[in-house]
């Protein structure tokens, strides 16, 4: 069974990506000594916070955006067994964007 969760104002869900097993001079690290990573992608995002003139503000992320956040910020959450995180829009330090995409649509000469 699927729950779909709707972050309300300026709230974004974002799922963490590891970056597989660390390993340091050949030994392995385990997981309560990891540290976890800082960088996601968003689930889903919140409509915006509304503004003092009644409209609102939309977000900078959407969902399927890969983000940096700080390690303190943010909520856990299990979701049917899934640990995401939700945390504010403002918590978000910046959205990764890969050099690739931008280069993939020049055509030599």
């Amino acid at each position: 069974m699927t729950t779909n969760i709707q972050p309300l104002h300026d709230r974004v869900i974002v799922k963490r990506i590891d970056e597989g097993e660390q390993i340091r001079g050949g030994i392995i690290i385990p997981d309560t000594a990891k540290e976890k990573p800082q960088e996601g992608e968003v689930i889903a995002a919140g409509l915006g916070k509304y503004k003092e003139d009644g409209t609102r503000q939309a977000l900078d992320v959407k969902a399927g955006d890969r983000v940096l956040f700080g390690k303190y910020s943010s909520s856990e959450i299990k979701v049917d067994g899934e640990e995401l995180l939700i945390m504010r829009e403002d918590e978000i330090l910046g959205i990764i964007k890969r050099a690739g995409a931008a280069a993939g649509g020049r055509k030599g000469k």
